[in-house]
């Protein structure tokens, strides 16, 4: 088999040992014991890291046999939303109070094929880690591609899909996500809010 030539023995039984798991995962796990609490002890078991009070819905994931599920960190108060689709080739890291809207996916790597597919000279393999800053948020649908950084309290609109690293406040939307405003001001007024309650 091609694809067995193209990997070596201890992949092999990694991908075997990781398959088990992912279908532990998503049969008993997302079907049987379909509560996210359930889910946040399975997947740190596994060695993710899960800070408190974050909340994992129906999400999957696929590629755990490359970075492994080692290679996912999320902080604490966050939220990642059903059907989410997270590619865990290399690293994805959510720092704090980080929004994951449902269906996102979520993209480590880019890969056309064999080593021999006619386009691999024009889009070589690409592996690159993702990171969401603290306190961003990504609008349902959208795609995150390899190597991208979302930063920190940025929005991302609902079914872009990102192609460039976001800056810190600021909203992107489109295909591909283009800058549409910065986000100023948020700050000054909840601190107005609160004095007002005072």
């Amino acid at each position: 088999m091609k694809a067995l030539k193209e990997i070596d023995a201890e992949k092999v039984i990694k991908f075997a040992i990781f398959g088990i798991l992912q279908i532990l995962y998503h049969l008993l796990i997302d079907h049987i014991f379909n509560i996210p609490q359930a889910r946040k002890i399975f997947l740190q078991l596994l060695g993710v890291t899960i800070d408190k009070d974050s909340i994992l819905m129906h999400v999957q994931f696929f590629n755990w046999h490359h970075k492994g599920p080692k290679g996912l960190k999320i902080g604490k108060d966050c939220f990642i939303g059903d059907e989410t689709l997270i590619d865990l080739y290399d690293n994805v890291v959510l720092e704090d109070q980080v929004t994951i809207a449902q269906r996102v996916t979520i993209l480590t790597h880019i890969n056309v094929g064999y080593k021999d597919h006619p386009l691999q000279k024009y889009f070589p393999k690409e592996v690159k880690g993702v990171i969401f800053k603290e306190g961003c948020v990504i609008g349902a649908a959208s795609t995150i591609l390899p190597g991208i950084t979302v930063g920190r309290q940025s929005f991302v609109a609902a079914g872009s899909v990102v192609t460039k690293n976001v800056p810190e406040k600021t909203l992107v939307a489109g295909v591909p996500a283009k800058i549409i405003r910065k986000i100023s001001g948020a700050s000054q007024r909840v601190s107005k809010a609160s004095q007002r309650v005072k």
